[in-house]
């Protein structure tokens, strides 16, 4: 009996291990003969801080790590409110462009990926909702 029980209980421990640890928020979009990988380490994204890692590949699947990253992200003019514009700038880090965007208000915002490469500027456009 004190078998089953122990197993019964790994078992809860391994499982809730898996629930707390959930995958991040990720959109994938394909522009400018790249594949781009926006993820965010809050899912869904948070009003507050969010770490966003932009992985960039071209067709074949292989890392581009030439371009200037630039992570755009505004939400339009509502009742009372203005619109709010902000930018994140992204460093490389680990083959990924890494910044962190400061949402602050729940609710849509519009996001765009500014791939800026040999003189060409490619836009991934999303709009993501905050919790």
């Amino acid at each position: 009996m004190k078998a089953i029980s122990n197993i019964v209980l790994t078992a809860v421990v391994l499982l809730s291990i898996g629930i707390a640890h959930g995958k991040d928020y990720e959109v994938n979009k394909v522009v400018g003969g790249c594949n781009v990988v926006m993820k965010s380490d809050k899912n869904p994204p948070i009003a507050g801080d969010n770490n966003v890692s932009v992985e960039i590949t071209d067709i074949s699947g292989n890392r581009v790590s030439d371009p200037v990253v630039v992570v755009e992200y505004s939400r339009p003019a509502r009742s009372g409110m203005p619109p709010m514009n902000y930018t994140a700038d992204t460093v490389m880090k680990k083959g990924k462009f890494v910044g962190k965007m400061s949402l602050s208000l729940p609710g849509p915002w519009n996001i765009t990926i500014k791939i800026i490469r040999g003189g060409e500027t490619a836009l991934a456009r999303l709009t993501v909702d905050v919790e």
